[in-house]
């Protein structure tokens, strides 16, 4: 059990002391992995960056997941194939769809940074960072992504999750860092004394707060 995210990230940061010397960049996934995200930049005296994903949904059943588009300078798609042929769903509807939650992850990324740049992964140690994982989904779209940014390293670090999926993505990070694994996981919040939701003014407020890269160092995705 943690007090609230900032105590899960200070935690959390104590454990990943030992990558400080790897060129570590920390990307969180908002908005839980926010305030994780920042105590862990701190500690680490590691720039911070949002990793941005947002879930393709079936064209007549919005909720059932298709897929997920990763942001960076070269949006990443990452594809349910076989529940894609299933149900029969079309190259176009893809593309409406995959346009849709483009303009949503731009539109999310100027408001809570304001125009800053985004933080180089390539070569460097990339620590992604959330305030805990159910399925995986999104982690494992976010890991997708951030390997086709050549970094020297993923590390996925998270406060809680899940005994089964902690194991079934070892397959898809180099190192997991996790501080509780749970066999019968319940909703995450169970996990948090304070697991408030976070309002967009909030999220600014911490970001502003965050170490960040130099302008020369902005993010790319080859």
């Amino acid at each position: 059990m943690f007090a609230d995210r900032e105590e899960a990230g200070r935690k959390l940061g104590a454990r990943l002391l030992r990558f400080k010397d790897q060129k570590p960049c920390i990307l969180a996934l908002p908005r839980g992995g926010v305030p994780v995200g920042l105590e862990v930049a701190k500690m680490l005296g590691a720039p911070l960056d949002l990793i941005i994903v947002r879930k393709l949904g079936a064209p007549w059943q919005r909720e059932l997941a298709i897929g997920a588009i990763v942001d960076g300078d070269k949006p990443q798609l990452v594809l349910n194939r076989d529940i894609i042929a299933q149900l029969g769903i079309t190259p176009e509807e893809i593309e409406s769809a995959k346009k849709q939650q483009i303009a949503e992850i731009e539109r999310r990324r100027a408001a809570y940074l304001a125009g800053r740049p985004r933080v180089a992964i390539e070569g460097r140690t990339a620590i992604i960072v959330d305030d805990g994982i159910a399925t995986g989904a999104t982690i494992r779209a976010a890991i997708l992504a951030t390997r086709a940014a050549h970094p020297m390293k993923i590390v996925l670090a998270v406060p809680v999750a899940p005994t089964d999926t902690i194991a079934a993505l070892n397959r898809e990070a180099d190192e997991i860092v996790c501080l509780e694994t749970h066999d019968d996981f319940a909703a995450l919040s169970l996990y948090y004394m304070d697991f408030r939701q976070l309002e967009d003014e909030e999220m600014r407020a911490l970001l502003a707060r965050a170490p960040h890269a130099p302008p020369s160092t902005a993010f790319s995705q080859d």
